[in-house]
């Protein structure tokens, strides 16, 4: 931080002195009456600061809840591979390990869900679930080549529900930089005040443009906010991959939605 407010300090130092002695040195023929225009620049400079600010974050926001959404499609096809490869299971297996699959998804949908929008956290009971499915799998033995095959394709399958599980419950924790958020709020402060340091003169029409430069500021503040919580916020990433799992895995009886958190 020393540094940063050092480099910040030097630069706005240099800048005085350049303009000092470029005030000297130059014709009088190019100075001006009035130093009306002299906020000219900084202001543009601050408006387009903001401007680039905001887009890049939200650049970083949008890739993070992509790669969010994608998250969940994985998993959901990791299970449905799962569930699939148990067809030619023995029954007793096949039945076990589908109940438990549809068990996970019903979890993962009514329970977890919730979890993930109200306080930012993975179920345990569907961690627990997931457990229990891989180790009922990895305990199939068969001299059967078929089923073999089959075993091997389901622990795939739920390796891959793993995998995306661990990087959803990532995607809980990542945040936009402190220093990119000072950044915006920076940017906003100094578009906010715009109409103040230019100097226009309070009126109703300048009331009403400066209440929607404050509009447009404050949305996209909020933009913002709700984009760096993927599965929290009303632009959020939804459940649908896994509804269309649970829709898939409907084929036998289970305990689809028994467990709760």
């Amino acid at each position: 931080m020393a540094r940063e407010l050092l480099v910040a300090c030097g630069a706005a130092l240099i800048a005085v002195v350049i303009f000092l002695v470029g005030d000297r040195l130059r014709p009088k023929s190019w100075r001006r009456v009035s130093d009306e225009s002299s906020g000219t620049l900084p202001l543009d400079l601050a408006k387009t600061f903001f401007t680039a600010v905001v887009a890049f974050v939200f650049v970083i926001c949008w890739q993070q809840h992509q790669s969010a959404h994608d998250h969940t499609v994985t998993e959901s096809k990791g299970l449905l591979d799962a569930y699939r490869a148990t067809e030619v299971m023995p029954a007793a297996e096949r039945q076990r390990v589908q109940a438990l699959l549809r068990d996970y998804v019903g979890q993962v949908i009514d329970s977890e869900w919730p979890l993930m929008r109200d306080q930012g956290r993975l179920s345990d009971t569907a961690d627990g679930t997931l457990r229990t499915l891989r180790d009922t799998v990895v305990s199939l033995r068969s001299p059967d080549s078929v089923v073999t095959d089959a075993r091997s394709r389901a622990l795939t399958g739920l390796d891959q529900v793993a995998h995306a599980r661990h990087d959803r419950a990532l995607d809980q924790d990542r945040d936009i930089p402190v220093f990119l958020y000072v950044a915006v709020c920076f940017g906003a402060v100094l578009v906010l005040l715009n109409p103040v340091l230019s100097g226009i003169v309070f009126t109703r029409r300048s009331a009403v443009m400066t209440a929607l430069l404050g509009i447009v500021v404050g949305s996209a503040l909020l933009a913002l906010h709700e984009m760096e919580r993927p599965y929290a916020s009303v632009v959020g990433v939804s459940d649908d991959a896994f509804v269309y799992a649970r829709s898939q895995c409907r084929d036998l009886p289970g305990t689809l939605g028994s467990s709760t958190e």
